[in-house]
Formats: structure tokens, sequence, C-alpha cells
């Protein structure tokens, strides 16, 4: 059994124990050499360590994982990413051609183990190839599809489709143009992060995320409420209020 060195970076010390766990307790052959909270700390354990690979948290605050891409020289890339994210913010498509393997959390057993035997295959291939067609992936910045957990299932939507995501404690309920909702086990705060970039979704209230290419009307009255094409009033939070116009504002110019 081939020996394989790593460092973990994950903001999240759930995920932090979970990985670790699941790699001392069924993966024997990997050596965890250093875990990190953020991503300049886990530049330097890299560089101290010289992993074989690396498991790399995308959505992290500060700093994305993607970025990394600005912390080393590609012509001196020695190391593998494992990318874990929540969701998926470009298309998981693009990161499977460019030899960069990924896990969705929660992270399990099997899909750790389907990573780790992809990585073992492409471990001769050269490095510098993988971060050069991610580096085209990520400067593109374009949002294709975001990956949505329901059951045992995972949809792949197009945010255009998004009419409004409503928060429900722990949960999310998506509203959809063709009339399904969805429910999912993750925050509005996390959908919120995930489509930052696609100009579109503006945060209205504590609890709903709209995407604004369906607003019909903006009622003042009673402390401010907006109409969606499909008929749904939502109330606007005052705070939220001048953001809201703002983007209106940027849209219809």
């Amino acid at each position: 059994m081939n020996k394989y060195k790593t460092v973990i970076i994950e903001d999240e010390k759930r995920a932090q124990i979970l990985l670790q766990n699941i790699l001392e307790n069924h993966f024997p052959n990997i050596e965890i050499l250093a875990v990190a909270d953020d991503l300049p700390s886990g530049v330097k354990a890299i560089r101290k360590h010289k992993p074989d690979f690396i498991f790399l948290d995308i959505e992290m605050p500060n700093y994305s994982g993607l970025e990394i891409l600005d912390f080393f020289d590609e012509n001196l890339v020695d190391f593998s990413i494992i990318f874990t994210t929540a969701y998926n913010h470009y298309a998981i498509e693009a990161l499977k051609i460019s030899a960069v393997d990924y896990l969705l959390k929660p992270l399990n057993k099997e899909d750790i183990k389907d990573a780790l035997e992809r990585f073992e295959k492409k471990k001769n291939k050269q490095n510098q190839e993988s971060f050069s067609s991610l580096k085209s992936i990520i400067q593109d910045k374009k949002i294709n599809k975001i990956a949505v957990p329901e059951g045992n299932q995972l949809h792949f939507i197009k945010p255009e489709t998004i009419i409004y995501i409503k928060a429900d404690n722990s949960y999310s309920e998506i509203y959809l143009d063709n009339g399904k909702k969805m429910i999912v086990s993750r925050s509005i705060k996390n959908f919120e992060d995930g489509l930052k970039q696609n100009n579109s979704f503006c945060r209205i209230h504590k609890s709903y995320l709209i995407n604004t290419s369906y607003v019909e009307r903006y009622d003042k009255s009673n402390g401010g409420w907006i109409t969606l094409t499909n008929k749904t009033e939502l109330p606007i939070s005052s705070e939220k209020t001048n953001d809201f116009l703002n983007m209106i504002d940027k849209i219809s110019r």
C-alpha cells in the first residue's frame, strides 16, 4: 500500500474533525501533516510539509480555496488538490476536465475512497497542467449551475431558474420557475454566499433571498413588500431596501 501525506485546509471545525476521523480510522496509508483553519495558514503548511495532495475547502472567510493559485507559481506546484465544497460555485464538469477532484459535503468514507483512488490514477500527470486548466476556469467567474442535494439525489440547477429561497431554520426552501419547491438541509446564508457573484440575487430579509429577474412590483406601504411574477408577496426589511433598490436601478439601466 502506497503511503501519502496530506494537509487539510478547512475552516469548519466539525468538517475538520469528521475528515480527520475518516482518514485516521479507514485510510492508514494517509498521513495528516497539518490542519489549517484558513488559506494563508494552509499555504504555509504546504510549503513547510510538502504534501502529496491536500483537502481544500472552497468556501472560507477572507480567501476562497480557489484563490490558492495566487499563492503559488504554477510551475513549482508539486501537489494535487481534492476540493471539498457544500455546493458548487463553478461547473463541476469543468473541474473534472481540469483533473481536479472534489467532494461534496457532508463528507463520507466512500466518497473519500473514490477521490483517493482517482488521485492515485492521476498522480503521475503533471500538476501544472491541472492548475493551468483550473486557472482559466476560475478566471471566467461564471456560475453555471449549483449542486443541490435532495434526499439521495443531487440536482444541478441553473441559478436563473430560481425565483426565491426561503429560510426555515437550518433548512432552505427553493422555489423554481417550473413551480417545483425543494427543501434542502442547507442555510440560506450558504446559498447567499454561493450566488453573490450572480448580480440577479438579493437578500431582502433574513428569511428571503430573491432573484430580482422575477420581481413584478415593489410596494413601499406597510414596511415594504415585493411581489414576484408567481404572485408570491414577500416582506422587505428596512435595512435591505437600499440594497434592493440599488440593484434594481443597475439592472434597469
